[in-house]
């Protein structure tokens, strides 16, 4: 009986070290096939570091994709292409809309006046915090050149006092948006639509006298569009991209001849 009793216990703690081994090896396996996919998918990652996913980087964007807490269409410096790599290695469907920035103003040197000779540091910022600034408009670009120093893909210029953002070369960020005081810069989809570029909420006749081609709130574009793509709020026209066509009907309307597509 002792005898039987022995060898229940030596098949059962076998059993019971193998069960033991078993677990271990599956879970360095699977270690191993979450460490394998963690290394493809930040190898898709451009490594710009650019915050723009919200997190700290590349490396902590990968692990994010990889345990699921974090969507695989972030990465705007990677836009499209790195979202599709990434939703294939795995396996989901995510938008993939690329976006482009844009400085809502228009107000160069000859569109705007000044309301004072600015002489302190060379920073939009800087400029900002004396009176607002010392341009006329109260919401226009100052044109030190913050976003385009923040700029990791040399996207921005600044021309005759106002950012100008190339197309081609944004990636979409947002680094350019987080840094400007005035907070005229969008994030918007890369897709033919009308854009007005203005930033100015003050009633039509203030608005002209601070800028030549500011938005006046006359709602000739809204009479306009066909779509429902445009609305009139504090004076300001904006466009509802997923809605425009850019047909243009609003572009001929447009009295201060500022919108474009």
């Amino acid at each position: 009986m002792t005898e039987l009793l022995i060898a229940v216990a030596i098949i059962g703690g076998i059993g019971l070290l193998g069960g033991v081994l078993l677990s271990v090896v599956s879970h360095i396996c699977d270690k191993g096939d979450e460490n394998e996919r963690l290394a493809e998918i930040r190898d898709c990652l451009p490594g710009a570091n650019c915050g723009a996913c919200g997190y700290a980087g590349c490396d902590s964007y990968a692990e994010a994709v990889e345990n699921g807490s974090a969507e695989p269409n972030l990465c705007a410096p990677g836009g499209v292409d790195t979202a599709k790599k990434l939703s294939e290695i795995l396996g989901v469907e995510v938008e993939l809309t690329p976006k482009v920035a844009k400085v809502l103003c228009n107000g160069c040197e000859a569109n705007t006046e000044t309301k004072y000779n600015y002489q302190g540091m060379t920073s939009c910022r800087a400029a900002a915090a004396l009176a607002g600034g010392m341009k006329l408009c109260e919401n226009g670009c100052l044109g030190f050149g913050d976003c385009q120093n923040a700029c990791s893909f040399d996207a921005i210029s600044v021309v005759d006092g106002v950012a100008k953002v190339d197309s081609d070369l944004c990636g979409g960020c947002g680094s350019c948006a987080n840094v400007c005081p005035k907070q005229i810069i969008k994030i918007v989809p890369l897709k033919k639509a009308a854009l007005v570029p203005c930033s100015n909420t003050d009633k039509g006749a203030v608005a002209r006298k601070a800028c030549k081609v500011a938005c006046i709130g006359c709602k000739a574009c809204v009479r306009a569009c066909e779509y429902d793509a445009i609305k009139v709020e504090n004076f300001l026209a904006t466009v509802d991209t997923e809605k425009c066509t850019a047909c243009g009907k609003c572009v001929s309307a447009c009295p201060q001849k500022i919108i474009v597509t």
